[in-house]
């Protein structure tokens, strides 16, 4: 099979699974895979960005995702006035000492000769700013937990339209990413993915621990939806004329039509993702940015500043991944900082980029559909499995009641099967990288 009918085969392949489910389960489960496979191909993207095109391990997809979740509620959600009025001048100020801290550090770096004095001097300032912020910020994030603790006991967010934090989410996640390249990027790859992966845990641990920003562990629940709430459509007019035209039930007709309508969205963003990757990838400066990355020593022999590049490329990568994550959180309705763990937000992605194929965009995407797909329906089809090889055994036979309560425990045995086959029969990828030499 040639590669340009192998993408359009595989691609149809995913299509006939969801529909597939869509006969045999449902099609609100059907649409629910569908759309958490788009935000996971547009994560997957943004790993490809930095690994695919340059050669960067970044196992800090976790922090990036959480960044972005957070971005949809402090964008979405109504500001929490109270709790303004009783910490939110504390809190501003601190913010403000902060930076001038910040600022005092850079001067002072600049100022002083290197050696004892600057060592001494920015320690002082660092030690003389840690007190005076506490000072501030301590009573203020007090005043603000305390108040209506049960329902909010946290600033809120600024009440804008949802679908504007995906943007910023994709911003903030590259502000974090410059801070964290400026860091880490000097390191080797071993180090890189060690470094990015213990920062995010960081992200995610203040997100856990910061009540006064995001009700930490509490979770912040019922954000607003781009999307009609099924409730209202089942008590719209048209939409009840609808569903007794078309002959289905009304509470079922109302989930698959905002499944739907965040199918559509998700689509949009990920079609122009991919239509800006791909460009990237064929310019001048994707093809200098894969050159970097098979050969960092010609590459800096011909006067490339590879730090530099690499930063750009990490940056654009991270600030993908965060756009996905607010449109995770977006999805759910829900911030819960407690679900970012590595396992489902690092590297369940990079198993996406490997299966589908590293390098290529159209690999990245098809290996976000089909892994999740397969992490989402392998307990059913663990059950139905242990069901089949028991289906000899009495009902209250210990080892038929062992396997079937086992069933759930196969999607990680899915995942490395899955794995194994794909290396196994192509290594590079479902959809590998295209190269000048042929394929």
């Amino acid at each position: 099979m040639t590669e340009r009918n192998r993408i359009p085969f595989l691609f149809v392949a995913m299509a006939v699974l969801l529909i597939i489910v869509g006969f045999l389960q449902s099609w609100s489960l059907s649409l629910a895979i569908l759309n958490l496979c788009l935000i996971s191909a547009i994560m997957a993207l943004g790993v490809n960005i930095q690994w695919g095109y340059a050669g960067l391990v970044n196992f800090g997809v976790m922090g990036f995702s959480a960044v972005g979740g957070l971005m949809a509620v402090l964008i979405s959600y109504p500001p929490v006035l109270e709790a303004w009025q009783a910490g939110g001048n504390g809190i501003m100020l601190s913010i403000l000492l902060t930076l001038i801290a910040i600022a005092a550090c850079v001067i002072a770096y600049r100022m002083l000769p290197a050696g004892r004095n600057r060592q001494i001097g920015l320690a002082i300032i660092l030690a003389i700013s840690f007190f005076v912020i506490r000072s501030v910020y301590d009573p203020a994030v007090n005043a603000i937990e305390s108040t209506n603790a049960a329902s909010t006991g946290f600033l809120g967010g600024f009440g804008m339209p949802i679908i504007i934090s995906w943007a910023i989410g994709g911003l903030a996640a590259a502000g974090i990413a410059w801070v964290m390249g400026k860091i880490t990027l000097g390191l080797r790859s071993d180090y890189l993915a060690i470094a990015t992966l213990g920062i995010s845990e960081i992200v995610v641990a203040v997100l856990k621990n910061e009540d006064w920003l995001n009700r930490g562990v509490k979770n912040v629940v019922g954000l607003p939806r781009p999307v009609p709430f099924e409730v209202n459509l089942q008590q719209a007019e048209w939409f009840i004329n609808l569903s007794s035209w078309l002959g289905v039930d009304i509470v079922e007709f109302s989930s698959i039509y905002v499944k739907l309508c965040y199918s559509l969205l998700f689509v949009a963003v990920l079609l122009v993702i991919l239509y800006l990757s791909e460009k990237a990838l064929r310019s001048p400066w994707g093809r200098m940015m894969r050159a970097i990355r098979d050969n960092e020593v010609s590459s800096n022999a011909m006067g490339k500043n590879i730090t530099s590049r690499h930063l750009q490329v990490f940056i654009l990568g991270s600030a993908v991944i965060g756009i996905a994550g607010a449109m995770l959180t977006t999805l759910d309705g829900q911030f819960t900082p407690t679900s970012y763990q590595p396992l489902r937000f690092t590297f369940l992605i990079w198993v996406m980029v490997i299966v589908g194929g590293s390098g290529n965009n159209f690999g990245a995407i098809l290996g976000g559909f089909v892994i999740w797909f397969f992490w989402v329906e392998a307990e059913p089809l663990g059950i139905w499995f242990m069901d089949v090889i028991t289906s000899g055994m009495a009902a209250d036979n210990p080892l038929k009641l062992h396997l079937i309560d086992s069933a759930a425990h196969m999607r990680l045995i899915v995942m490395g099967v899955v794995l194994l086959v794909v290396l196994r029969f192509s290594p590079r990828g479902l959809i590998p990288e295209k190269t000048s030499h042929g394929h």
